[in-house]
């Protein structure tokens, strides 16, 4: 980094609403003890960055201004002391929940997420903790690794950290946004079948041309999960990955097979529902939470992108200046991931 600069540029959000979030010449930080600055290649946008900048997503937390947006890789420019793990010039990638090494999470851990209300990666530089950050897999640009934090980790713990995914196993994945692209693409690179729902052919054929087994469009087939048990012989799926929530979470628990998985990973039908208790006790449903993942299983992850060749799948990748655009796009929906390249 030039020794001589001392301001940059980043978005701030400075109330709820996208019109409340500007650019702006801000002071770059210095990293202190355990810390490093990083020169931010790339961020990626997920559902959570929309609904925080709605003021959906645990708003009492929000301190303005803040600098927006979790999920960031870049290039380390400086290192504070006591760092050892990262010199200069190492490329890393963020981790959303910083104080969540391994094991279950404490119960503060939201206070220690990034892009709120820590400050986030949508600026030039950004501070990291060197505990709480990774290497970018070696396969994968700025761009590519910077989709993975959420999207990509989300579904790589719900699978396989927390259901221990085994080859010839059943997974079913709602829709075509970044989480369950990559729930698609980590299944089948480890071999399981894979089921996609989603209400557009064509996303459907493009996803078949990523690997899945089969796909159910929920527009033409209301109920899908019937249609699960019927790909599966009557018996369901291994592992659900729900993003829809809402109501639809009595149709996850009908899709699985008894003893099954339903990860609870999204709330884009609503954050409440009426669950059918007795179809869960009946079939011995395991109904698990899933709010992203711990850094150990960030780090597997990784070894495995590179292992497998895993590359991510972006729809768009906007300019920094044109951050409210991708924004925009992200309200529309996307077939994978939306990326904001910075510099």
């Amino acid at each position: 980094m030039e020794e001589n600069l001392k301001t940059m540029k980043a978005w701030q959000l400075h109330a709820f609403g996208l019109e409340n979030l500007t650019l702006d010449n801000v002071d770059i930080p210095a990293p202190k003890h355990n810390e490093i600055l990083i020169k931010v290649g790339a961020v990626s946008l997920n559902f959570r960055d929309k609904a925080i900048v709605d003021g959906i997503y645990t708003p009492d937390k929000i301190q303005f201004p803040v600098i927006p947006v979790s999920d960031t890789s870049g290039t380390v420019v400086a290192i504070g002391s006591g760092v050892n793990r990262f010199k200069i010039g190492d490329r890393v990638t963020s981790h959303l929940y910083s104080h969540w090494i391994d094991g279950k999470p404490a119960d503060n851990e939201q206070e220690f997420s990034l892009g709120s209300p820590l400050s986030g990666g949508l600026a030039e530089y950004m501070i990291l903790e060197e505990g709480s950050t990774v290497f970018s897999p070696s396969s994968l640009n700025d761009e590519e690794a910077s989709t993975l934090p959420i999207a990509a980790l989300t579904p790589w713990y719900s699978m396989v950290t927390c259901g221990n995914l085994k080859t010839g196993e059943t997974v079913v994945l709602q829709g075509t946004g970044g989480v369950s692209i990559f729930g698609l693409q980590i299944a089948h690179a480890l071999g399981a079948k894979t089921i996609l729902t989603t209400s557009d052919d064509e996303k459907g054929q493009k996803a078949k041309d990523l690997g899945a087994d089969e796909i159910v469009n929920y527009k033409q087939t209301p109920d899908w999960a019937t249609e699960v048990l019927n790909l599966t012989n009557g018996i369901g799926a291994d592992q659900i990955l729900d993003i829809a929530g809402g109501e639809g979470l009595n149709d996850s628990v009908r899709a699985a097979k008894v003893g099954g998985q339903v990860s609870v990973i999204g709330f884009l039908q609503g954050q409440n529902t009426n669950l059918d208790l007795m179809n869960v006790i009946f079939k011995r449903t395991r109904v698990q939470g899933i709010a992203v993942g711990h850094l150990k299983a960030f780090e597997e992850m990784n070894k495995a992108f590179d292992k497998y060749n895993i590359k991510p799948v972006i729809e768009k990748i906007y300019s920094f200046e044109e951050a409210i655009e991708a924004y925009q796009h992200l309200a529309k929906g996307a077939f994978g991931k939306i990326v904001i390249k910075i510099s």
